[in-house]
């Protein structure tokens, strides 16, 4: 038992007046194990939960992002007092080094508190389609000081939050599952406008992703410069990748248009030359 003892007890390094023996490290490594045990049994226990009911997965994983940083930062204070620093000490002791740091890190801790608030809010969830100054995303995770989300290009996007919180944020999915979408298209002037809407309502009708089809809607809008504007008016549940259906629905309507003999035109200028006549006296 002695022999144990004094290995638990053996010396590794002294930092100062901070002496590291055997035992210090080895509570570090016990904690730092139960610390992630502890989330394991957390995260299986609350995503279980979403199989069997319908909670919201945006919700939990907002949750158990705010469990996991309060959990990290009970074990990184209990691993400084094993060693024996106490954090009030160490704070009141680097006082003007952290306001220091403070002003440095100012965008970064703007980014925390974004962070926060956004866990805390949920105004934004997990597997959200947000629309960040034009760029579409889709959420795959929201961090303490960045977010993860996807493009429609396939490309992972790290966002700072506090862009999402000062930034004029359209969330595609926050109010329903469906989402109007338009379509907008000229015709030749003289063509039968009964027959454009007809036709376009139709094109809406044949993709198989477009929702409550009693909602379609053709517009007859505009009296352009070279043609007769129309938009088409749909709902769809697919936000995220709605221009690839838009691109199916704009095929669909051009083979109908030269089906029907309707023609797209050509942007048009009429151009009156005037001669100056009293030059050649």
């Amino acid at each position: 038992m002695s022999e144990i003892n004094e290995i638990l007890n053996f010396e590794l390094f002294k930092l100062g007046e901070y002496i590291f023996k055997v035992y210090t490290l080895g509570i570090f490594f016990l904690v730092f194990i139960i610390a992630h045990l502890i989330l394991w049994v957390i995260k299986k226990l609350l995503f279980r939960k979403t199989t069997e009911s319908s909670i919201d997965k945006g919700s939990l994983m907002a949750v158990y992002q705010i469990i996991k940083y309060v959990i990290w930062v009970i074990a990184i204070a209990y691993m400084l007092d094993v060693v024996g620093i106490k954090i009030t000490v160490l704070v009141a002791g680097s006082a003007a080094l952290l306001v220091g740091v403070g002003l440095g890190l100012q965008q970064t801790f703007n980014d925390v508190i974004s962070g926060v608030i956004l866990l805390s809010e949920r105004s934004i969830k997990y597997g959200d389609v947000l629309e960040i100054d034009g760029e579409v995303v889709q959420i795959q995770q929201i961090g303490l000081r960045t977010s993860q989300g996807i493009n429609r290009d396939s490309i992972t996007m790290i966002i700072p939050n506090s862009l999402i919180t000062t930034s004029k944020v359209i969330n595609w999915s926050h109010q329903s599952l469906k989402t109007r979408f338009r379509i907008d298209v000229g015709v030749a002037y003289g063509s039968d406008v009964d027959l454009v809407l007809k036709v376009l309502t139709e094109s809406a009708f044949e993709h198989k992703e477009v929702k409550d089809r009693e909602q379609l809607e053709a517009r007859f809008v505009n009296f352009g410069n070279s043609s007769l504007d129309f938009q088409l008016l749909f709902y769809s549940t697919n936000v995220f990748r709605i221009e690839r259906i838009k691109s199916d629905i704009r095929k669909i309507i051009d083979r109908k248009f030269r089906e029907n003999n309707i023609t797209i035109p050509f942007p048009q200028m009429d151009l009156h030359l005037k001669t100056d006549l009293t030059k050649n006296k």
